[in-house]
């Protein structure tokens, strides 16, 4: 070889690297796949079993467009006292509370109207203080005071409970005044559906976008995962918990002026039937769509399905205490499966820290989202 054409050789230019080739994403037909997935939407499928059941059980009453409404019409105020813990749980925080909230809200603007002559729009405000009120208690005791928040909305609960007997007496509040404008507000229906259902799709909706699109969702989703890595990465983990137990007193407050209105009174105890199906709702709910995160589609999903259930037994002419069972055994089903969805998705990403590609070196943990701060 001569010299000029080893001098050619070392001054050619390198033929371009080749670029790795590009991988196609998903198809349209597996992505739908992966949605229709059990473990995504399990309860779906559970519910459209359940209304199987139910139409052959007793396909006289239940499988009509009027039992459809009555469904709707019956859980709307589930849905409400769910939705009011959905954004607390996301957190990872508990508030037992809620259903003495609704009961104290529903027997403060009954009594303003009914004993002190308050108008409704002025009645209404001062009982959704008195709901946001409970909230910064709870989070004052919960953070300020770094008591659990079980115990703490538990000790809350029973305090209300207190002052709503010293209140009341027991004794239900009743008068004409609350079956006039005031009972409009929940008793008010659109073609059969009661405006509480209304309520509850503007609820949903609004819980929906918070938690989804917006960096506080990101951050609610991140405390409730992981508060110490959250934290670390600079979110405000104390300030969310405390809005976001502020935010369930809120809507706790709301939910028990409507079911005042839709009662036409103010009942002593109105709230307590709400506390399990409300918690079954959540928690059977954050198994749906998200996998472990406490979300308002998966929560509507879950009370569908066991107001679905219940109204099929009542209509089934069932023992009374069938309904409650079938909540419990839901409420079960749905902390087991809740339960493992959390440690899979925790253990997920140290099995790739653990076990890194290319040799066997520890990676970044995969898979987990970005914090927004």
């Amino acid at each position: 070889m001569t010299l000029t054409s080893v001098r050619e050789a070392v001054t050619e230019p390198a033929a371009p690297a080749e670029s790795p080739p590009v991988q196609a994403g998903p198809s349209r037909a597996q992505r739908v796949v992966h949605g229709l997935a059990f473990d995504r939407i399990g309860a779906v499928y559970v519910w459209l079993g359940i209304i199987v059941l139910f139409s052959l059980w007793v396909p006289e009453t239940f499988p009509n467009l009027a039992t459809a409404k009555q469904i709707l019409n019956a859980n709307a105020i589930t849905a409400l006292a769910a939705m009011s813990i959905t954004i607390p749980l996301a957190a990872r925080v508990f508030d037992l509370s809620f259903a003495g909230v609704m009961t104290l809200t529903g027997v403060a603007v009954a009594h303003l109207i009914a004993k002190d002559g308050v108008p409704v729009v002025p009645a209404i405000a001062i009982a959704l203080g008195v709901g946001v009120g409970i909230g910064v208690i709870n989070a004052v005791v919960v953070v300020v005071m770094r008591i659990d928040s079980f115990i703490a909305t538990l000790a809350t609960g029973s305090l209300i409970a207190a002052l709503i007997t010293m209140v009341t007496n027991e004794v239900p509040i009743t008068d004409a005044k609350l079956g006039e404008g005031f009972a409009k507000i929940g008793q008010t229906s659109i073609d059969g559906v009661t405006l509480g259902v209304v309520y509850c799709a503007v609820v949903a909706i609004a819980i929906w976008y918070l938690l989804e699109h917006t960096a506080t969702g990101r951050r609610l989703y991140a405390t409730g995962f992981n508060a110490d890595a959250a934290r670390l990465a600079g979110v405000n983990v104390d300030r969310l918990r405390f809005m976001s137990l502020v935010a369930s007193g809120g809507l706790a407050g709301a939910a028990g002026v409507v079911l005042a209105s839709t009662l036409a009174s103010g009942s002593p105890t109105a709230g307590s039937p709400y506390l399990l199906p409300a918690f079954a709702a959540a928690f059977l709910g954050a198994t749906q769509l998200k996998h472990g995160r406490f979300n308002a589609g998966g929560t509507i999903i879950a009370v569908l399905l066991l107001g679905t259930g219940v109204t099929g037994l009542a209509l089934a002419n069932a023992p009374s205490w069938a309904g409650d069972m079938f909540v419990g055994v839901v409420l079960i089903a749905a902390l087991a499966v809740t339960g493992m969805q959390r440690r899979t998705t925790v253990t997920s990403p140290r099995r790739s820290l653990r076990f890194g590609r290319g040799g066997g070196k520890p990676e970044a943990i995969a898979g987990s989202a970005p914090v927004a701060r």
